[in-house]
């Protein structure tokens, strides 16, 4: 059963300028479709399209009437004495107006009976329990707890959320609605680690349809099945997740060049008999034949010349600008400790940083990654301890909201009066990070979020420096800006410390995790997959030699049992070596899937700890 048609769909904002020039395509029911393109090319139109919110210029889109669709893109509008809960609430009304109607029949009935209103309790009873009208509260907690949405912003009014909490209170909404058909437009720009994994394994669940718009590579990994591309109001169609997007792409547009290739190759090759042949009738005057054969060759040329040369990726060419760092320490933290409002964000921190190093620093939203960040770069002071740079060090910083002196400056100036270079050096950079024609005279205040960041980029990769803080550096940054930030990323060479919950983005970049959990600092000297490895580990039941109280040591085998026992992990010990041989081969064949690679990390690291124990065991035993 098809749950979106959408057939031939133009919309235009601007005269002869189609954003959706004709597209169409099916979603199935119970499919995870993912919606990729550049910001610009849309997406979020289509979104509204779809649910209603724009009408087309032509073009049409069926919804099946049966089913209930949900949108995320925007927040509806709730009287302004609605609390968060309230909000959440929302989603039961239909049961709540049973329930109602329920308790008007059941003090009817005190007075007397009859049979019409016995059938008409026993019909409302059936579909409040069937609509789970009995587990209202155990749902509500369950989807809030998965989202992060604790009792105390529950208990705020929504008016007063940021717009990240009124998108998670919205999304949590929605889940609790049991939507038949969800449109998610960017739904984990505003979710930590944790709540973006809680809504990658609800929608595995999920019985629905899902199409999702989404630039985190990660999750669109995980969510989706099916990979629909917007590019110049065109619908192009790969049936996998985003690695296979990936790796599919690359394979068509090999073949778009070969056959383009093959085509020009060809055409010029006709071309040149055809000019020959005109010539030749031309000295010959009555040679009229050859001419007409030239005609001919060259209508030959027009039908054979159909494909069109692959469109170029416009890749970012500027790199941050380094200063090499002289010193062992680029960063010492002593004791550091902040509070706010009687709650510990952290306390006693103790850590060193040497230049060079690539630090992720994670936690869940509201954990003082940011105030931590802020502490860093002076902004704010901790309630004890200190942080200090090295004297050679120059810092940077791009901050999750980015902001200019003066916001009423067009992009242009604003280069120019803070980097002080000239006019055309000033055009040139803002090119290459995609600032062209009129895009340069818009002022700052009009730029998105994405842009600012953009232009903040384009400034500080002026800036000669040696230790770098990148504060969410891939936020509202569509796939083709996140992998040329990575670009300029990798090639720097310097001191790195970044906070994201782009699981991407830490993978490729973090060689030691800083980790705020519950006013707990943690330093892991790892990369984000050995990390993950460890905190699962962690999570998982100890194993029985762990339970044994501590101190206790192991009874001493008879001779028989000892033999017995160590012939017993032998053979566990080269199952083990079987399964990490399995696992080596697994990572060669998954070398385009990042989420598969992250998986096979997390279950090698296990495989390793678990064979390092048994042959301490076996050692032992042997002795």
């Amino acid at each position: 059963m098809i749950d979106i048609s959408v057939q031939n769909v133009v919309k235009a904002f601007e005269v002869d300028k189609n954003i959706l020039d004709g597209i169409s395509f099916d979603v199935e029911s119970g499919e995870r479709v993912g919606l990729l393109g550049d910001n610009g090319a849309g997406k979020t139109t289509l979104f509204r399209v779809i649910a209603g919110e724009l009408e087309t210029d032509e073009g049409d889109v069926a919804l099946p009437a049966s089913k209930k669709l949900g949108l995320i893109s925007q927040i509806p509008v709730f009287p302004e004495s609605y609390t968060a809960e309230d909000v959440l609430r929302e989603a039961f009304t239909r049961l709540y107006r049973l329930r109602a109607r329920m308790e008007v029949i059941e003090r009817e009935m005190e007075r007397g009976s009859s049979p019409e209103l016995l059938r008409e309790y026993d019909a409302l009873a059936a579909e409040y329990e069937s609509g789970g009208g009995y587990t209202t509260d155990y749902e509500l907690n369950r989807v809030a707890n998965g989202l992060e949405i604790p009792p105390t912003q529950r208990a705020q009014l929504f008016s007063t959320l940021s717009g990240g909490e009124k998108t998670r209170v919205n999304l949590a909404r929605l889940i609790l609605e049991n939507t038949d058909i969800l449109l998610l437009d960017e739904p984990t720009n505003h979710l930590d680690m944790r709540a973006t994994e809680w809504l990658e394994s609800y929608l595995e669940r999920f019985k629905g349809t899902v199409l999702v718009i989404s630039h985190d590579r990660y999750f669109l990994d995980r969510a989706v099945t099916r990979t629909i591309e917007i590019e110049r109001g065109k619908a192009e169609f790969y049936g996998g997740n985003y690695s296979f997007y990936v790796e599919e792409k690359r394979r068509r547009r090999e073949e778009q060049q070969k056959r383009y290739e093959r085509e020009q190759s060809e055409a010029k090759r006709l071309q040149a008999a055809a000019d020959r042949m005109r010539q030749w009738g031309t000295l010959d005057k009555g040679s009229d034949a050859l001419v007409v054969k030239a005609r001919a060759i060259e209508k030959r040329i027009e039908r054979l010349t159909k494909t069109d040369r692959p469109k170029a990726d416009k890749k970012i060419k500027s790199r941050f600008g380094e200063r090499e760092f002289r010193g062992d320490e680029a960063l010492v933290i002593k004791g550091l400790t902040k509070s706010y409002d009687g709650r510990v964000l952290f306390e006693n921190i103790d850590a060193e940083v040497h230049g060079g190093e690539r630090i992720a620093l994670l936690g869940d939203n509201g954990s003082g990654k940011t105030t931590l960040v802020k502490i860093l770069m002076g902004e704010e002071k901790p309630d004890a301890g200190y942080a200090r740079c090295g004297p050679a060090v120059k810092l940077a910083h791009l901050p999750q909201i980015v902001k200019f002196q003066s916001m009423y400056r067009s992009a242009l100036d604003t280069v120019l009066f803070e980097t002080n270079c000239s006019p055309q050096t000033a055009r040139n950079r803002l090119g290459a990070f995609k600032f062209s024609g009129e895009d340069v005279f818009k002022t700052v205040g009009d730029l998105s979020g994405g842009e600012r960041s953009r232009l903040r980029l384009c400034i500080l990769m002026d800036a000669e420096i040696n230790f770098l803080i990148l504060d969410e550096p891939t936020n509202h940054l569509d796939i083709a800006s996140r992998e040329w930030i990575e670009d300029a990323v990798r090639d720097y060479e310097e001191t790195l410390l970044f906070v994201s919950h782009d699981r991407y983005f830490t993978e490729k970049f973090a060689t030691r995790v800083w980790e705020l959990e519950d006013g707990k600092f943690t330093d892991y000297p790892c990369g984000f997959a050995e990390y993950r490895a460890l905190k699962a580990a962690a999570a998982a039941p100890q194993s029985a030699k762990s339970d044994k109280p501590k101190g206790e040591k192991p009874k001493r085998q008879t001779p028989r049992n000892s033999q017995r026992l160590l012939e017993r992990l032998e053979r566990e010990i080269a199952q083990l070596e079987e399964k990490l041989s399995d696992v080596a081969a697994a990572r060669y064949l998954a070398a385009s899937d990042f989420e598969r690679l992250l998986e096979l990390d997390d279950e090698e690291a296990l495989l390793n700890a678990e064979l390092e124990a048994k042959i301490d065991e076996w050692s032992e035993l042997s002795e």
